[in-house]
């Protein structure tokens, strides 16, 4: 069973990693989504010192930028309130006022420029996988038709951060595969010792295809991909996936905004079977221990999930923000990995 964890500001420092490779950590996921290889250098480096100080080959995941939406550089926090009438701006060149600024006195949210033909009437916007929901409730004035800007209603607020997804359930929107930042770290990953790549938004084969020629044409031949399934595309392209990729990822964040959360579970247990028959390696992500962000001890329904997701066929389990930027990294591994190995225990008693 591989046990991973996130690197982020709270487990960077070598004792740290050492005590959650001690703890049952196999390797950790690098989120490149905001920084790239080089960026984050001391961290890379840390982490293998400390896998090395701890006797683990450990892996090094890397997940790509991809096809994946995000807002644009907000500069500040932002709180959205339920009812709140916002713009949204896919202005190409980019915003040219700060979050937190006005547009016809109005808060204004930059969005990506590609979804600029999307953003029609009743129109549902999810921002930061879902926490924020909003519905596009009409055009601009004409005093803005120009610029593309739109209104939303908010139907569900929050607190909006720096460069968070968007999503538009629904919409026909084709981002490229992979970005020109993702290129860049593909042609260092094996300088930096990276053992596998994740790669989002996995939508047909062509995608899985793209990364491995790109990972070929950067004599990285020998690194992994791990496919993520987050969206319906992805979901109905399953079985044609398959051979194109070493593990598929059930990311429940991004697949849950994608349907009725009620529906998710299903989701997930036929995506496990189809993997698990294709004979494919399957991880499953998310919110597995989402309460222990702050608090030393999760949730009952929690480690039910992460036994669950064992039965359902998982050869791996990762956490992300629990261990990124949670308080108690170190624990939050410990539970992770007694919980899925007391999962195997259970499946080898063969009841």
């Amino acid at each position: 069973m591989n046990i991973y964890g996130t690197l982020g500001p709270k487990c960077k420092d070598e004792e740290t990693l050492k005590a959650m490779f001690n703890a049952g950590m196999t390797g950790m996921r690098l989120n490149l989504s905001h920084v790239t290889l080089h960026d984050a250098a001391k961290e890379i480096e840390t982490f293998h010192r400390a896998a090395e100080s701890s006797g683990i080959a450990a892996d090094l995941l890397i997940d790509m930028q991809g096809p994946e939406l995000r807002i644009r550089k907000p500069g500040t926090i932002l709180i959205l309130k339920d009812h709140d009438t916002i713009v949204l701006d896919p202005s190409e060149d980019g915003p040219d006022t700060a979050a937190g600024e006005r547009a016809d006195s109005l808060i204004c949210v930059h969005v990506p420029e590609i979804i600029r033909e999307s953003l029609l009437p009743g129109q549902e916007v999810l921002i930061d996988d879902g926490k924020i929901s909003c519905r596009v409730i009409s055009d601009a004035p004409d005093s803005e038709k120009g610029r593309g800007r739109v209104y939303a209603e908010v139907l569900r607020g929050g607190i909006l951060k720096d460069k968070k997804s968007i999503a538009l359930p629904g919409a026909d929107v084709w981002p490229p595969t992979l970005t020109k930042t993702d290129l860049i770290n593909i042609s260092a990953a094996r300088e930096y010792g990276v053992t596998g790549l994740m790669q989002p938004f996995v939508r047909n084969a062509e995608d899985l295809k793209t990364v491995r020629a790109a990972l070929n044409a950067a004599g990285a031949g020998c690194i992994r991909i791990l496919a993520k399934i987050e969206n319906r595309t992805g979901l109905s392209h399953i079985e044609t996936l398959l051979p194109y990729a070493d593990e598929f990822v059930i990311a429940r964040g991004d697949l849950g905004n994608s349907m009725p959360l009620w529906e998710l579970p299903a989701a997930q247990k036929r995506l496990a079977r189809t993997v698990k028959k294709g004979g494919k390696q399957l991880m499953i992500v998310t919110q597995m221990l989402a309460s222990m962000e702050h608090s030393r001890v999760p949730t009952r329904a929690e480690v039910c999930d992460i036994f669950n997701a064992v039965l359902d066929g998982a050869d791996s389990v990762m956490v992300t923000g629990e261990t990124a930027a949670g308080d108690y990294p170190a624990d939050v591994i410990r539970y992770l990995a007694n919980t899925a190995h007391e999962a195997e225990k259970f499946l080898l008693e063969g009841i």
